[in-house]
Parts: structure tokens; C-alpha cells; sequence
């Protein structure tokens, strides 16, 4: 599997690191997902899909925190990546995060792992 690292950006309170993992871009936002910081994974999500990688795993164990914007840039990213045969897999929720998807209902739009090795293997 090719593990390099295709990019990473940071600004204050979120870091977004991107590698390839075969034919799947593994996205993981570090650190709290919020108004502010939503463009950092917006970005790279939406130029993972325009380079042709349209199976997303965001890796969402280092995530501290979601509010409703994060949540609205992964739901875009999921109807873009779906455009393009594509899908957006979630993995290692931590329950604070897990809990703002089970609020709105989103758990049910995507498909959400347990571990990122289990959706790697899905």
C-alpha cells in the first residue's frame, strides 16, 4: 500500500493531515472542527475528490471536537464524492464527536467504523 503523505495544513486549533492508502485518500483532522477552522478540511477533502480519489476515510480519532459546520463540510464532501461513484467513510469517532452525528441523524448518511483499519479493510 503506498502510505505517503500527500499533504497537511494547520491553523490554530485544527491540523488536517492527508495520505494515500492505495486507491483511498485517509484524511485526519487533529484538534476541534469548527466556523473557524472548516475551510482546513473543506480544502483537502474537496481536492482529494477533484485528483480522483473519491474513497474518503476520514480518520476522526484525533478529533476533539464537531460542531454543525464540520459536520456540513464532511456532508458535502460525502454528496461530492458520491457524485463521482465515490463515498466518505468515517472511523474512530471519539463519543463527543459521535454524539453531534447521532443528534442530527447524519450517523445514518455515512459509514461509520469503529477503527480506521476497519474501514481500510471495508
Amino acid at each position: 500500500m503506498d502510505r505517503g503523505t500527500v499533504g497537511s495544513t494547520q491553523k490554530g486549533r485544527l491540523h488536517v493531515e492527508v495520505r494515500g492508502e492505495g486507491s483511498t485518500a485517509v484524511v485526519t483532522p487533529v484538534g476541534e472542527l469548527d466556523h473557524a477552522t472548516a475551510d482546513l478540511l473543506r480544502d483537502p477533502l474537496e481536492s482529494c475528490i477533484d485528483e480522483g480519489l473519491t474513497r474518503l476515510v476520514v480518520d476522526c480519532s484525533r478529533l476533539e471536537f464537531c460542531d454543525s459546520t464540520g459536520l456540513n463540510v464532511l456532508l458535502g464532501a460525502r454528496l461530492k464524492a458520491e457524485a463521482q461513484g465515490g463515498g466518505v467513510h468515517l472511523a474512530g469517532m471519539r463519543p463527543v464527536v459521535a454524539r453531534v452525528f447521532e443528534i442530527t441523524g447524519a450517523d445514518a448518511v455515512f459509514t461509520v467504523h469503529a477503527t480506521l483499519e476497519a474501514a481500510l479493510a471495508d
